[in-house]
């Protein structure tokens, strides 16, 4: 029986620019018990599609034009406030995307946990502080939390980022609701990480009888867990069905699309230089940052060894995956390579030049040859400089350009990277995330660098986006001559764009070689791991994985 009918949903926002019909006439029912995955692209809809029910959209701009949202016989689109605090608290709870921003940094996790049990809006359901602290660490242990009793008093910046997820997942089911909305659980999380998630998240399902409206943008991610899936765009469904029909018989053309855009397979379209010419040469490089437990009187190490005595080279012309998870320290060996962190040891030579030990001022000539593209574009592009000033900067800075032809270098640019000329007046804000990674990369290439170093510069996007900036980066690669460190937590995307692989943990590297050699014959457990934690978008392939768990 279905615990939650949506019929005719229609949700508008009222802007100054118009109507945007973010939601448009969607239904859907989901069962006690089922999971049932909402899948699209950003401004698909399916978030606001969920977060609608609850009603925690801003009113203004939002307005529900439409529809009902019947919970066990209840409109939840009708409910007043006392109502709806109710529902939030009893019968329905969501897991947000970023665990960091959903956890207050100020109060302990144990006190997170145990607010909605002990200021319940419903008197009689109200627990007692000691109470609520057992079913809380007893809560904790099941999702997976180890030493859950001193864990119970530590702060989320203490916890890793999926021990984070698992604590979001605790607090969801600490009033035991009927229904789960899992929004983007897993995007910002490693494979591994995510592969365990999403194990819990089906564990607890099936022992608690939860209904689960899983949201994602990929859908090799709800392969393993959904009975059904909704494919949305732009605030439509394209297609519905049981997970084998959508999967195995697919109707739509955006459908087919989102399946295409997951990575799969090598993408080798350029001939590479001798392997002998090598363009970066690091020698027994070590980069140690200070443990501040152990200067604060904890028992941790003196040193954090983030690169620790890692060789490496880099040939011209070569694209080499650097792969691990969070913390393996591959970001900051892209940054030591870079001289952009100060390394404790070793050497780094570029072009036959050694630049550890250079000064800051001597570093200058070869920035302009080296440049890096990082994962967040947001953060990394100044608000304040529009695209024209942002893409200008480089090119007048290194001498590149000068000021009578640097419009016409920018445009060129902007042509490269797939813009339209138009929006060279655009602030970062009025981009999507894809168009803003593309300025990133634009920037990155403004110098017309031999050397790119490109730090998890599509971890954060949508899968067909994904693709896109790939065959971007790819396209590039080929037409300028660039040779390339590529940094993923993702062994999929790293298959799909690199020559070489090198895997890395705990800042030593694990193993190496050509890249479809290390995907046939993985030797290390760590990479076998990585490999069997990659989602397939196949349900009979993924449900058999997480069987034989």
């Amino acid at each position: 029986m279905a615990i939650l009918e949506v019929d005719g949903l229609k949700v508008y926002f009222h802007t100054r620019n118009g109507i945007v019909k973010a939601v448009d006439d969607v239904s859907f029912s989901v069962d006690s018990g089922e999971t049932l995955a909402i899948v699209g692209e950003s401004g698909s809809g399916k978030s606001v599609t969920c977060y609608s029910l609850l009603d925690l959209l801003p009113k203004p701009p939002a307005k529900i034009e439409g529809g009902t949202a019947l919970f066990n016989g209840k409109d939840l689109l009708t409910c007043n406030t006392a109502e709806m605090r109710e529902h939030r608290c009893n019968d329905i709870a969501v897991i947000f995307q970023d665990p960091m921003t959903s956890l207050n940094p100020f109060l302990t996790i144990g006190e997170q946990l145990i607010e909605p049990l002990i200021y319940h809006p419903n008197m009689d359901q109200r627990q007692g502080r000691s109470a609520a602290r057992e079913k809380a660490i007893a809560l904790l242990d099941e999702v997976g939390i180890i030493n859950p009793e001193n864990r119970f008093d530590s702060y989320p910046h203490e916890f890793s980022g999926g021990m984070r997820q698992r604590v979001m997942i605790a607090m969801a089911l600490i009033t035991e609701p009927k229904l789960l909305i899992c929004d983007e659980p897993t995007t910002a999380l490693d494979v591994t990480i995510q592969a365990q998630i999403l194990e819990l998240i089906k564990q607890l399902q099936q022992t608690r009888n939860v209904a689960v409206i899983f949201i994602s943008h990929d859908l090799g991610v709800v392969a393993g867990i959904a009975d059904k899936v909704i494919v949305m765009c732009e605030g439509t469904i394209r297609e519905a069905g049981d997970t084998d029909r959508v999967f195995y018989r697919t109707q739509d053309k955006y459908t087919k699309k989102l399946l295409d855009a997951i990575p799969e397979g090598p993408k080798t379209i350029l001939n590479r230089s001798d392997v002998s010419d090598n363009l970066v040469e690091v020698s027994h490089l070590k980069t140690y940052f200070i443990d501040q437990t152990h200067v604060q009187g904890g028992t941790g190490d003196r040193f954090i060894k983030a690169v620790d005595d890692i060789s490496l080279t880099i040939a011209r012309g070569e694209i080499l995956g650097l792969v691990g998870e969070s913390g393996s320290g591959k970001s900051t060996l892209g940054r030591s390579i870079l001289q952009l962190a100060p390394t404790t040891a070793g050497t780094v030579k570029f072009q036959g030049q050694t630049l550890t030990g250079l000064n800051p001022k001597q570093l200058v000539p070869w920035r302009k040859k080296m440049q890096m593209i990082f994962q967040d574009p947001y953060a990394s592009l100044n608000p304040r400089m529009t695209v024209f000033e942002t893409l200008s900067e480089p090119l007048l800075y290194h001498g590149v350009a000068t000021s009578k032809n640097i419009g016409h270098q920018v445009r060129q640019l902007m042509d490269d990277v797939g813009l339209a000329q138009s929006q060279l007046r655009k602030y970062p804000h009025e981009f999507s995330g894809g168009q803003r990674q593309r300025i990133a990369i634009g920037r990155a290439i403004a110098t017309k660098p031999d050397f790119i170093i490109a730090d998890e510069p599509v971890s954060a996007l949508d899968v067909t986006i994904q693709a896109q900036i790939l065959d971007l980066i790819l396209n590039l690669v080929e037409r300028h001559n660039l040779t390339m460190m590529f940094i993923s937590h993702d062994l999929s995307v790293v298959r799909y764009i690199s020559d070489r692989v090198i895997i890395m943990n705990r800042g030593v590297i694990v193993e190496q070689g050509k890249t479809e050699a290390v995907w046939a014959n993985p030797e290390a457990s760590y990479t076998k791991n990585l490999l069997a934690a990659i989602p397939l978008a196949d349900p009979e392939a993924e449900r058999a994985r997480i069987n034989n768990r």
